[in-house]
């Protein structure tokens, strides 16, 4: 391939063909080998997948969610593998709506896309995926009967929103690259969709969602740096959507509904967004009135507007706060928080007309928590904690945040621990999109932990954990920030003697797969095994074929190669392109065959590459879900037991 005059040979182009039953015989022939080289691990495997299963509540009920008189939520049972999706109105029996094991019985592969009642609850919308490739087929429910309607509507994204009218809804078609890109109108019963919206501009993906107000229904039109949102009365499905503010090249914005107003939050004046109020009637920038202000070293991530408040979720120095103004009287408070290191967000709220708030909480050492809060009186109430059977004592661990330099790392192992470099360390990493990864609970990693591990999460440069310029410090032409950044948390760590390279695993998935190929190019000495989930690892060869999957939509974050000087940077640092003659870390890679977001070969390449110049004997493993996509298998079960074959693979490479 020659590009702006640069030639290169790739050997490995061939696993592009999934036609080509060589193909799938390669991808078999690993498969065999990787279960043959972990064939000695599977008593370990056996024993961490029953450690892991006998922390859960097989048998468990979520914390129900009030939408006029029903409650709805789900429900588990101990050997099912999917969720019952159920509801009760009153002191009535329970309804089942759908029962997930039900709909996934013959097909390797099931997961639930939109789920969502009409507004007069007598009706189910919902849609499935059996291939994992996230191309989800539509189905209508009749709720007072059980029966299914006749219409039917492949290829369609997760994103459906219901009219007022209880009969018309509107849904996104996928285009060959499977970007969500049409907005059609479907009336119950009529064979030919009305075309609403299509968004010729190929960096640009669609999505639906209504106001917490039920009043309107939003087309929300967004690339990585660019909003627009579309709106219309739902009691008005056959009106026009309005634009409600007009693209500007990496202007951002969102939008929430209280009584004639818009309330808006964009990056338009300040880098970490600030909330404008804005007429429904005429909400252009000339009407707009600031509500609350952009803030050096703030982020304003959510805004959400009840009945008489306007809750805003905030990020700084990397932990989000939930602040709740009274829109009567303008006072404003924040939630309280226990810990120092610690996750909060808001939880499912489907009521406007409410004085209580959602919200989920958890840290590295607190269960997930659920808890309704008083926005009045100040008081919360916790609804639900996870259960973690088996005695678990949170008194035993202990969670801290250090730095390197000014990239925070977030930390958690059993108290007793002793820093003296001898320790075996899981350092977590990801750093792409603007995506935080903050800290939370994990039942399955006790298994690491009661061992003696330390784990740990490297909130590095790409992702927002401290903010939308964390994000901008990471992309397009500072992207090796990222990998950067993560190097020197690992060095941090080392310097720090929490751990040493010997007893150093690292793990990323999908663009955190990115990260790894990344560091393992640049310093391999410094780690001892790598976990590699469907990792994007041949992201120059991808950026440069635009009829892939998410290709376009990614030139603003990671940049358009066709232009030479980010085909030369990223050439710089494309975790394929830069595999040399050394030695490298022991290796577990995984892809999946129907992977939409990261294609099977970017793996099996990389790892076909590795397996050819690396210098040593080291363990190079790739594990091909062949009825799967991006996000492995889609049963609880499956997925404890892909977890404890990872962490047999650290255990019997570190200990």
């Amino acid at each position: 391939m020659t590009v702006h005059g640069d030639t290169r040979v790739d050997n490995y182009f061939w696993l592009r063909d999934r036609q080509d039953p060589a193909t799938i015989a390669y991808l078999e022939a690993e498969n065999a080998y990787t279960k043959e080289k972990l064939q000695h691990t599977e008593s370990l495997q056996a024993t961490l997948y029953a450690e892991m299963l006998g922390r859960i509540q097989q048998t468990d009920l979520s914390v129900p969610v009030k939408r006029d008189d029903y409650f709805y939520y789900t429900r588990t049972e101990e050997g099912k593998q999917y969720a019952i999706h159920c509801r009760k109105k009153g002191a009535s029996p329970e309804e089942i709506l759908l029962d997930g094991n039900v709909l996934a019985e013959g097909h390797k592969y099931f997961r639930l896309g939109t789920f969502i009642a009409s507004p007069n609850h007598r009706l189910l919308a919902y849609s499935v995926d059996f291939e994992g490739d996230e191309k989800y087929t539509v189905r209508v429910k009749n709720l007072d009967t059980g029966g299914l309607f006749a219409d039917e509507i492949p290829n369609t994204s997760s994103s459906l929103e219901w009219a007022a009218d209880n009969a018309t809804f509107f849904y996104i078609t996928l285009d060959e690259a499977l970007r969500p890109y049409k907005v059609f109108r479907h009336a119950l019963g009529v064979n030919e969709d009305a075309l609403i919206y299509h968004e010729p501009d190929e960096r640009f993906t669609v999505d639906l969602s209504s106001t917490r107000s039920r009043a309107y229904i939003f087309i929300n039109i967004n690339s990585s740096l660019t909003s627009e949102i579309r709106y219309l009365p739902k009691d008005r499905p056959r009106a026009d959507f309005r634009i409600l503010l007009p693209r500007v090249f990496e202007t951002e914005y969102d939008a929430t509904h209280r009584g004639d107003s818009f309330f808006i939050r964009t990056n338009d004046g300040a880098k970490g967004f600030r909330v404008v109020e804005a007429p429904v009637a005429d909400p252009s920038k000339a009407n707009w009135k600031e509500i609350i202000p952009g803030r050096d070293g703030i982020t304003i991530e959510s805004v959400t507007a009840f009945t008489d408040y306007l809750v805003t979720e905030e990020r700084h120095r990397g932990l989000t706060q939930i602040y709740i103004r009274d829109m009567s009287t303008g006072a404003q408070h924040s939630v309280e928080f226990p810990e120092p290191v610690y996750t909060a967000e808001l939880g499912a709220n489907a009521e406007f007309n409410t004085n209580l708030l959602r919200f989920h909480y958890t840290s590295l050492v607190t269960p997930a928590s659920i808890y309704d809060y008083n926005m009045e009186t100040h008081q919360r109430e916790l609804k639900k904690q996870q259960q973690v059977l088996g005695g678990y004592d949170p008194q035993q661990y202990q969670s801290e945040r250090i730095y390197a330099g000014d990239v925070p790392i977030s930390l958690v192992y059993k108290k007793g621990f002793v820093r003296d470099g001898r320790a075996p360390m899981l350092l977590y990493g990801y750093g792409s999109y603007g995506i935080s990864i903050d800290p939370s609970f994990s039942s399955d990693r006790l298994s690491l932990l009661d061992r003696g591990f330390v784990c740990a999460i490297a909130h590095i440069r790409g992702g927002m954990d401290l903010g939308k310029p964390w994000h901008e410090a990471g992309r397009l032409l500072q992207k090796k920030n990222t990998f950067t950044d993560f190097v020197a948390c690992a060095e941090k760590l080392i310097a720090e003697e929490y751990t040493s390279p010997p007893r150093l695993a690292i793990m990323g998935r999908s663009a955190g797969g990115l990260l790894m190929g990344a560091v393992v190019n640049l310093r391999p000495d410094l780690f001892s095994a790598v976990i590699g989930g469907v990792p994007f690892v041949d992201s120059l060869n991808t950026a440069l074929d635009a009829s892939l999957p998410l290709t376009v939509g990614e030139y603003e974050e990671f940049g358009d190669p066709s232009k030479p000087e980010f085909y030369a940077y990223m050439k710089a640092y494309a975790p394929y392109e830069n595999v040399t003659a050394q030695a490298y870390p022991a290796m577990l890679v995984t892809a999946g065959l129907n992977d939409p977001r990261v294609s099977y070969w970017e793996p099996a390449k990389w790892v076909a590459k590795l397996r050819a110049l690396k210098t040593n004997d080291r363990p190079l493993l790739l594990k091909t879900n062949m009825g799967s996509g991006h996000f492995g298998s889609s049963g609880r079960y499956e997925y404890l037991k892909e977890t404890a074959i990872e962490y047999a693979f650290l255990l019997d490479v570190l200990c």
